[in-house]
C-alpha cells in the first residue's frame, strides 16, 4: 500500500491530506508537523485573535479526533531533518526513517529576524505573547508597515498601546499595493493616532526601543518585527530539488523531482496566467494549494492557476485584493478612497491586472473574471460599474 508524506503540518498540508481521503487515497497519510499544536489557521493570528475577539479553538483546521478517524497520522513537534528523494525517504528529528512513495513539502515561510530584542508574528504562541504583552505595555514600535505590522499596530492601538510604525519605504505597504493605496492606508493609521516614520529604517532594536539610521532613538515598550518571511527552502535545496525564491514547479505544483511536490508559501509554480513564476505568501494560496498538490500526487490533470487573493481587517477597513500589480500604469477606482467604500482596479495597457474592494462585498468573481479575461476595458464602464 503506498505511503503518502506530507512535511508541514499548516494550512496546505492539513488541506492536502484531507483532499487525499477526500479523493479516494486509501493509502498510509503521515503529516509531520514541526510545531506542537495541529494545524491552524494564521490570518487570525493577526486578526480577531490578536485582540481577542475569537475563541482559540476556533483557529483549529480540523477537530482534534478527525485526524486519527480519517486514517492521518499526525507527528506533531517533530523536524524533517533530510529529504532523500533517490530513497524515498525522509529523516526525522528522533532519529527514525520514513519512506513514501510520493512527498509534498508544506513547510511554509519563516519571519525575516533582525538583530536584538524584538517580537515576531507566525505562530499561536507569538499571538498569544503579543495579545499578552499589548495588554500589559504603554507603547509598543513596529518596524514594517508591512500586512504584519500595520494589523500588529491596529491590535495594539485597539488595546490603547501608543504606536510607531518605521519603515524605509515611502509610504505603507508600497510594494504590495504602489504609493496611491499605501497611502490610503497610511492616513488610516495616522487617523487613529499611529505615529508614521517612513523613509528610514531600524539600524538597531535594544530593550527600550529602536536607533534608527538617521542616528535618532525612539524609545518604546516593545518592538514588534514586521518585515516580511523567507520560504523554507532549507531541505529541498539539500535533497537537490530546483530552488529559486521557492521551491521551484510547474503548474502540476510538481517539483524537479516526478515524487516530489510543493504547495503554499514555500512553492514558487509557474502560473499560466502570468507566464511567469509565482509565489503567494497568503492564506487562500495555502488553502487551494495543498488540495491542488494533492490532487497532482494522485496523477490528476491538475493546472493551478488561480488569481493570487489576499484580505485584511484593520479598524473599520475590511478589505479583498486580487491579483499582482507588477507592471501597472493607472488605477481606476470606482468610489470615492476616502469614503472607505469603494473598489481600485489596477490596469496595465487598458487590462485589469489587479482589484481591491474595500467595504464593498460580494465582488470578487467579477474582479478576478476582468482579470482572466485580459480585455481592455472602458475606463468610464469600470468606474460607474457597467463594465
Amino acid at each position: 500500500m503506498a505511503t503518502y508524506v506530507i512535511v508541514g503540518a499548516g494550512l496546505a498540508g492539513a488541506k492536502a491530506a484531507e483532499a487525499l481521503r477526500e479523493e479516494g487515497f486509501d493509502g498510509e497519510i503521515v503529516l509531520i508537523g514541526a510545531e506542537s499544536e495541529r494545524p491552524y489557521e494564521r490570518p487570525p493570528l493577526s486578526k480577531e485573535y490578536l485582540q481577542g475577539r475569537s475563541e482559540r479553538e476556533k483557529i483549529f483546521i480540523h477537530g482534534q479526533e478527525w485526524y486519527a478517524d480519517n486514517g492521518v497520522d499526525l507527528r506533531l513537534g517533530t523536524r524533517v531533518t533530510r529529504i532523500e528523494p533517490d530513497h524515498h525517504l525522509v529523516r526525522l528529528s528522533d532519529g527514525s526513517r520514513q519512506p513514501y512513495g510520493k512527498l509534498l513539502i508544506a513547510t511554509g515561510a519563516t519571519p525575516r529576524r533582525l538583530p536584538g530584542p524584538a517580537y515576531y508574528l507566525r505562530t499561536v504562541q507569538d499571538s498569544e505573547a503579543l495579545k499578552e504583552r499589548f495588554a500589559a505595555v504603554g507603547s509598543v514600535l513596529i518596524v514594517g508597515a508591512s500586512w504584519i505590522g500595520l494589523e500588529s499596530a491596529a491590535a495594539a492601538r485597539a488595546a490603547g498601546c501608543e504606536v510607531t510604525v518605521v519603515e524605509p519605504e515611502p509610504t505603507a505597504l508600497n510594494r504590495a499595493l504602489g504609493h496611491e493605496l499605501g497611502d490610503l492606508f497610511a492616513r488610516l493609521h495616522a487617523g487613529k493616532g499611529v505615529d508614521l516614520r517612513f523613509g528610514t529604517a531600524a539600524a538597531e532594536i535594544t530593550d527600550t526601543g529602536v536607533r534608527l539610521s538617521s542616528g535618532e532613538r525612539l524609545a518604546a515598550d516593545m518592538v514588534v518585527a514586521g518585515i516580511g518571511a523567507v520560504p523554507e527552502v532549507g531541505l529541498a535545496r539539500e535533497a537537490g530539488l530546483d530552488v529559486g525564491q521557492g521551491i521551484l514547479t510547474d503548474a502540476a505544483l510538481r517539483t524537479s523531482h516526478p515524487d516530489v511536490f510543493a504547495a503554499g508559501d514555500v512553492a514558487e509554480p509557474h502560473h499560466p496566467l502570468y507566464g511567469r513564476r509565482l509565489r503567494v505568501e497568503h492564506w487562500a494560496n495555502a488553502l487551494h494549494g495543498g488540495p491542488a498538490a494533492a490532487r497532482s500526487m494522485l496523477g490528476q490533470d491538475v493546472v493551478y492557476d488561480r488569481i493570487p487573493y489576499f484580505y485584511t481587517d484593520q479598524y473599520e477597513l475590511s478589505m479583498e485584493f486580487s491579483g499582482d500589480i507588477e507592471g501597472y500604469d493607472e488605477i481606476v477606482y470606482r468610489g470615492e478612497p476616502e469614503s472607505l467604500e469603494f473598489i481600485a482596479y489596477w490596469l496595465r495597457g487598458g487590462r485589469v491586472i489587479a482589484g481591491m474592494n474595500v467595504n464593498v462585498w460580494d465582488v470578487v468573481d467579477e474582479i478576478q473574471e476582468l482579470i482572466r479575461s485580459g480585455v481592455i476595458v472602458d475606463q468610464k464602464e469600470l468606474s460607474t460599474g457597467s463594465q
